[in-house]
């Protein structure tokens, strides 16, 4: 089954859309074993889609636009989804198969900052063949399919990389696996359990600090590992100012020398903070090929492909039908908190009757208007009149209990 996680993996991030997204076919809610992951490729620049010839000497657009084939879009449909104004919540449709264990998914595409939806979702069953599988599980996976971009981007030029989160259902437990800033929680019985963390320049600002103190040629001559409450300007040279190294989770002073003026590995604070003042997620796939600009520094020494997987055993606990695993990706979490969504969850769910297959999609729906707000002449707005999410947003509601039932 590893196998295939892989393979799904590896289609999600080289492709575009799900394995097998031009057929019909869909998984089976009878399966035992599903797998539901959202992965959040960010976008080519212009020009950067290029084909390659597949073995029988068709070409393939691997960097074509595509949506979840599970959404079972029409091309009309497609166009809608891509309607950065209007913003329409997109979900699979209530008619025909639906998404193993009565998952819930809905997204919306982003307010205007990229051309097309960069996240991108998949949902799938899949069934152990072996028992010579490799050990790993998903956090192997993901690393094997940065190495497998690697070699695609060195071969092929493709630029870009994204951030992936996979749920994976084996033997009764739940594995989820992170690199880059989405996240999952479960919602159980009203409390909230975290399955995730985000990876950003200032969660992993001691490990960041720490590979450019062991390795300064990594930095050039342009950056200092050391991180000060402000950048540090020539006047100062001589002076006693705060710093921090990667020992250092509180500061000290120190005498700032000539190599502190360069400017700072981990710079800037929330979703400003940046590495190398490029890109704001220090854990995911691909971006092999990115620089820091105006320089010949690369990024990507810098970034981890390896993801933070946590278990949950679902056999420890009695879940009813309003214990659900929630999967979103930043455009979510940025402006709702875990207890805004677990307060959603309990507001949806209650509702509706638990036996009730729809539930869990209305759920996912709510959470993602709830995210991106209405549309108003100051732009999207939440209820409270603070900016709603710009971003795209992508959120799955997996029950852990009741109707929805793994077994």
């Amino acid at each position: 089954m590893l196998h295939r996680v892989r393979s799904a993996v590896a289609h999600l991030v080289s492709s575009g859309g799900p394995p097998g997204s031009g057929s019909s076919v869909l998984p089976t809610p009878a399966s035992p074993n599903p797998i539901a992951h959202p992965v959040a490729p960010r976008s080519p620049p212009a020009g950067a889609e290029r084909g390659t010839r597949a073995s029988g000497g068709a070409v393939e657009n691997r960097g074509s636009f595509s949506r979840p084939t599970f959404l079972q879009l029409s091309p009309r449909g497609l166009r809608r989804a891509e309607d950065h104004a209007g913003r329409v919540v997109q979900s699979p449709p209530d008619t025909g198969r639906r998404l193993p264990w009565r998952t819930g998914y809905a997204e919306v595409i982003n307010a205007g900052k990229s051309r097309h939806n960069e996240d991108q979702a998949c949902c799938e069953v899949v069934y152990v063949e072996s028992r010579q599988a490799r050990m790993g599980g998903p956090g192997k996976s993901i690393s094997d399919q940065d190495e497998h971009m690697a070699r695609e981007q060195r071969n092929q030029y493709a630029v870009g990389g994204c951030c992936a989160l996979v749920a994976v259902y084996l033997l009764g437990k739940m594995y989820v696996a992170n690199a880059g800033d989405s996240r999952a929680i479960i919602v159980r019985n009203g409390d909230i359990i975290p399955m995730s963390r985000e990876f950003t320049p200032e969660t992993e600002r001691q490990r960041l600090q720490l590979l450019g103190f062991l390795k300064p040629e990594l930095l050039g001559n342009e950056f200092t590992h050391l991180e000060f409450p402000r950048r540090v300007q020539p006047k100062e040279l001589g002076q006693r100012m705060l710093y921090r190294d990667q020992s250092m989770t509180g500061w000290a002073y120190k005498k700032i020398e000539l190599q502190d003026l360069r400017f700072p590995l981990v710079c800037g604070e929330g979703k400003k903070a940046r590495v190398m003042a490029t890109i704001g997620v220090t854990r995911g796939l691909g971006d092999h090929n990115l620089k820091v600009s105006s320089s010949t520094l690369p990024v990507k020494p810098f970034l981890s492909c390896f993801p933070e997987v946590q278990v949950y055993d679902l056999t420890q606990y009695e879940h009813c039908p309003d214990d659900v695993l929630i999967l979103g990706t930043d455009g979510l979490w940025d402006v709702s908190s875990d207890k805004d969504v677990a307060d959603t969850v309990d507001k949806v769910l209650s509702s509706f009757e638990p036996n009730d297959p729809s539930r869990y999609t209305a759920l996912a729906q709510t959470l993602v208007l709830g995210a991106r707000g209405i549309s108003r002449e100051q732009g999207w707005r939440l209820p409270n009149n603070k900016m709603g999410s710009g971003d795209d947003i992508s959120v799955f509601v997996i029950p852990l209990g009741g109707a929805g039932s793994y077994t």
